[in-house]
């Protein structure tokens, strides 16, 4: 026991004698939560506040085209402009320069005639019906060009076309009807009132499943906290597998096995101290999602969880860790080899394992690829105790993945460290 005592004092005095890596290790991960959770919800905030500039050519100067520029107008997502600074565009060709430069983000195009053709198509239509012909309405179709700037993303493109979609429909329903009803009440005796279909017969009502006691919204904070604290905890690997070289390249392992000092004993202290370090680098960031995102204007973090498995989640996530960075540290020849290795590699885990992409927008083999990933386990053990309402049983899975990896790494640690001696 004062073997082990020793070793974990060791292993203290390696770590705060390193001021500048310490401060690494803490205040690193704490500003990249901060800075994407910041830039996560300003980004969001910012595409419902800001009005999204669109460039509009309405060449019918009719109903149609007026109840078009109407509702695109009312709709309070769009700053609609008629003119190019402050010149009206010669064309079609204009609006596609202007758009492809960037100076807006959509064009549209309302092309001449549009209420004429609508209309003569209700026209024939209502006369077909009166005559016995219930031949469909006539395929002399009206075409809005939109045209979106070349750098849209293409998820924002969706949103977009289907807001404008949507805005069209309810436009055609409107003016359709209108027209019927006047081509009618040309044709009939007794005359009928307007046809107006209320838009109030089905309601779509959009919420997130929150089961049992669970009452916390997902947002930007609830997903940032659980993916950038797996991702802080893994990088102790680098200094992990650092200091394993350190004592190698000075002597000290050396001597620690001179007195003797079982090798499983050198882990353990190591284990220990390193465990200290990642809940405390947990706890930090824990309490800065609760105490100082509100103070920032961010959401605070909403726990309704217990923090028994709250706490073996992030135990065994961080035996995951620091098995990785012991067996980089017995494998690896120098400093640079360790931290290339660990940090290239901790990177590639993060991006495959969800941290920055979510799983479910990868290809399959990047889904199938992520289920292989360490801090994919810990990230969806958070998750579900963060945002699903989990338990302790729910999370009993990546726990013993997140074990045994950690098991896997020491025992290739062990393995060596014998082959190496044997040799």
């Amino acid at each position: 026991m004062r073997k082990l005592q020793a070793l974990i004092y060791k292993d203290y005095l390696l770590l705060i004698r390193d001021k500048a890596g310490l401060c690494m290790m803490f205040l690193m991960p704490m500003l990249l939560v901060v800075i994407m959770t910041y830039l996560q919800d300003s980004t969001f905030n910012s595409i419902q506040e800001t009005r999204i500039p669109l460039l509009l050519l309405n060449y019918d100067r009719d109903s149609l085209g007026v109840t078009i520029e109407r509702q695109i107008e009312e709709s309070n997502i769009f700053s609609v402009s008629r003119t190019i600074n402050g010149h009206t565009a010669a064309g079609k060709d204009d609006l596609i320069q202007a758009v492809s430069r960037g100076d807006f983000m959509i064009g549209i195009v309302i092309p001449e005639n549009a209420t004429g053709k609508i209309r003569e198509n209700v026209k024939q239509y209502v006369a077909g019906i009166f005559s016995g012909d219930d031949t469909a309405l006539p395929a002399d179709s009206v075409q809005v060009d939109i045209y979106l700037d070349p750098v849209t993303k293409t998820s924002f493109r969706n949103t977009l076309t289907s807001t404008l979609r949507e805005y069209a429909a309810r436009t055609e329903s409107d003016f359709i009807f209108k027209e019927i009803t006047m081509e009618v009440n040309k044709l009939s005796p007794i005359p009928i009132a307007g046809i107006h279909l209320s838009r109030n017969q089905v309601s779509i009502k959009e919420q997130y499943a929150l089961s049992g006691r669970n009452k916390a919204i997902p947002n930007s904070v609830q997903h940032n906290i659980p993916a950038w604290s797996m991702f802080a905890i893994f990088f102790i690997a680098i200094s992990l597998s650092g200091n394993i070289i350190k004592e190698r390249e000075d002597g000290s392992f050396t001597r620690l096995q001179t007195m003797p000092c079982p090798y499983y004993l050198y882990l353990a202290g190591k284990i220990i101290v390193y465990l200290a370090v990642c809940l405390l680098q947990f706890t930090a960031i824990f309490l800065m999602g609760v105490r100082l995102f509100p103070l920032l204007g961010l959401p605070a973090l909403t726990v309704a969880v217990q923090y028994a498995p709250l706490l073996l989640m992030a135990v065994c996530s961080a035996l995951a860790a620091i098995g990785y960075g012991i067996a980089i540290g017995k494998i690896a020849t120098s400093h640079q080899q360790a931290s290339i290795f660990a940090a290239v590699s901790i990177v590639i885990m993060a991006a495959v394992g969800g941290i920055w992409i979510p799983v479910f927008v990868m290809p399959r083999p990047m889904q199938l690829l992520s289920a292989f990933s360490p801090l994919n386990w810990g990230l969806e053990g958070f998750y579900d105790l963060f945002i699903r309402d989990g338990n302790t049983l729910s999370i009993l899975p990546e726990c013993i993945a997140s074990v045994v990896f950690a098991v896997g790494c020491v025992s290739v640690a062990i393995i060596y460290h014998q082959n190496r001696r044997q040799a």
